[in-house]
């Protein structure tokens, strides 16, 4: 605050100096002068910034959206967009962990709420489905960023709160996940906004009230939420004076309300009462159950993960944590919390530690500010090298799966009547019904995990993959049970080439999907379609 104060006052002196010099005769002021000048001097500002700073934001973040076309983990689409067409257009396809009842309907009753409206409208295509969810939360990552430089701006200066927003807009992880229907950007955004509001030393809005909500939010859509702010939690506890009101007249009511909206909204979807929070804690925590989809070793996020999201950003971060004052050491102790809590988990992803990232910002931003002689080419690195990892993860990495939508969208409406569609790829690498919007018939390979204690379980998708070309013909020994059309990576045409020619089924699109396949994602996605007698002369 003191620096905030130096600099405000200096800022504030000079204009009245000049105030002075030019209307000497003016003493006087009146109340009713001094209340227009405060409205005046805030008319050009929006969510307490300058308009043309927020405009920027949001323009920018709505490029964000639109710049990337990738596909990056199944869960953006069906742990949000499929649930929410479920909810609202009664097919689809649900997930064992619906079945289950390990997640909760509020995060998609966002999205549903955006299906229904345009559903109401008649404007419900599969354009508008696909990309207004999107939109939308590229605004609430927009405000994330605004807020986040609104505290940087308190706690510190305007100068340190412009690097900080300069690293949080050119993250390259950032600008991969901020736009996606993902439970993890929901949480980050959360995380920011609520960060607002805590009480750190030199805030003035901090505010009890308004950040408890915003975190019981988080822990609602996501449970593990709960990990990150355990630190800051237990550090505000630790410091307020009157721990039983705290937690009586703040904690408890704002827990309770929203757990209680959490239950009652899974209630009307589940048709039963169900604390999903409780149920995915035991099942991805206590059991474990995560380690079905992938293990890593217990270093991975110190060795790999972070320093992959932080990218180029690391060195900064590192310099940051050297330079910062005291007040931010909560930060550094929560980023370190969460990893430590994160790799005692086997199951571990990328997306998981993505919530710690804005305070890793705050470090990076600090190092810039206190940058001299070699300001200029860390800023042209910094930018340079996120917009080459950004662009290139958005546009191409792993882009063919949503790519190939579109050749089904068109298989839609061109032939509804006698279409079906298999995808043989690895369970849930496409999209689902949320980007088809039409009863199509389509199939994919399960993996739902080993629920029983079975030690000898394989899932279909696994069983596919030991002979797929005994899976298909033991799938289809009548003629009349095969699809029209069927998906696959390029890396699977030579194995199943038998069973394509035999069938008569022809090659009609390819796709690109990434320069790096893997045991079973090829480099290309192919679609084939079953040429019979009648239709040999149909494309």
């Amino acid at each position: 605050m003191e620096r905030d104060g130096d600099g405000g006052s200096l800022f504030f002196r000079g204009l009245q100096n000049r105030s002075h010099e030019k209307m000497k005769l003016r003493t006087r002021k009146s109340t009713l002068y001094l209340s227009q000048q405060k409205s005046t001097g805030r008319g050009g500002d929006l969510l307490g910034e300058n308009i043309y700073l927020v405009l920027f934001t949001i323009a920018l973040r709505i490029c964000n959206c639109f710049l990337v076309q990738t596909s990056f983990v199944p869960d953006e689409y069906w742990q949000s967009l499929e649930v929410a067409h479920h909810m609202v257009f009664n097919y689809g396809y649900l997930t064992w962990e619906w079945r289950e009842r390990l997640r909760g309907y509020t995060y998609p009753l966002i999205f549903a709420s955006i299906y229904k409206i345009l559903h109401l409208l008649g404007k419900d295509s599969v354009q508008l489905l696909i990309w207004i969810p999107r939109l939308a939360q590229a605004l609430l990552s927009a405000i994330a960023d605004l807020r986040l430089y609104s505290l940087m701006k308190q706690l510190e200066n305007q100068q340190v709160a412009r690097w900080v927003f300069f690293c949080q807009l050119c993250s390259w992880f950032t600008w991969y996940c901020c736009t996606r229907t993902l439970t993890n950007t929901m949480e980050t955004v959360l995380t920011i906004i609520a960060l607002f509001y805590y009480p750190l030393e030199g805030s003035k809005f901090m505010n009890s009230v308004k950040y408890s909500p915003l975190v019981a939010i988080a822990f609602i859509i996501r449970p593990t939420a709960v990990i990150l702010w355990i630190p800051l939690l237990f550090r505000h506890f630790w410091q307020e004076q009157k721990k039983l009101d705290l937690i009586l007249h703040q904690f408890l009511p704002i827990g309770f309300v929203t757990l209680s909206f959490s239950l009652i909204t899974d209630r009307i979807f589940f048709g039963q009462w169900t604390l999903v929070q409780y149920n995915f804690l035991k099942f991805n925590v206590l059991q474990n159950v995560g380690s079905f989809y992938g293990s890593h070793p217990w270093h991975w996020y110190f060795s790999q993960g972070f320093p992959a999201v932080l990218g180029t950003h690391l060195p900064f971060f590192i310099h940051g944590c050297l330079l910062a004052p005291k007040r931010y050491r909560i930060f550094l102790v929560t980023v370190l919390w969460t990893l430590l809590v994160y790799s005692m988990l086997s199951h571990k992803e990328f997306r998981f530690i993505y919530p710690v990232l804005p305070f890793c910002m705050v470090f990076c931003g600090y190092s810039l500010n206190n940058l001299k002689l070699w300001k200029k080419p860390a800023l042209s690195f910094l930018f340079l090298s996120n917009m080459f990892f950004a662009l290139y993860t958005g546009l191409v990495h792993q882009r063919g799966t949503l790519d190939v939508m579109t050749n089904i969208q068109e298989l839609c409406y061109n032939n509804t009547s006698s279409a079906s569609v298999l995808m043989m790829m690895p369970c849930h690498s496409t999209p689902y019904y949320s980007h088809v919007h039409h009863p199509l018939p389509m199939r994919f390979l399960q993996c739902p995990p080993d629920l029983s204690g079975k030690g000898d379980y394989l899932v279909e998708a696994d069983i596919f993959y030991l002979n797929p070309l005994k899976w298909l013909y033991r799938e289809f020994q009548n003629d009349s049970t095969l699809p029209t059309h069927l998906i696959i990576f390029s890396i699977l045409e030579e194995e199943i080439n038998p069973f394509l020619i035999s069938n008569k089924y022809e090659r009609t699109a390819v796709f690109f999907h990434t320069h790096f396949p893997e045991r079973r994602t090829g480099s290309h996605i192919y679609v084939y379609e079953r040429k019979l007698k009648g239709k040999l002369n149909q494309t």
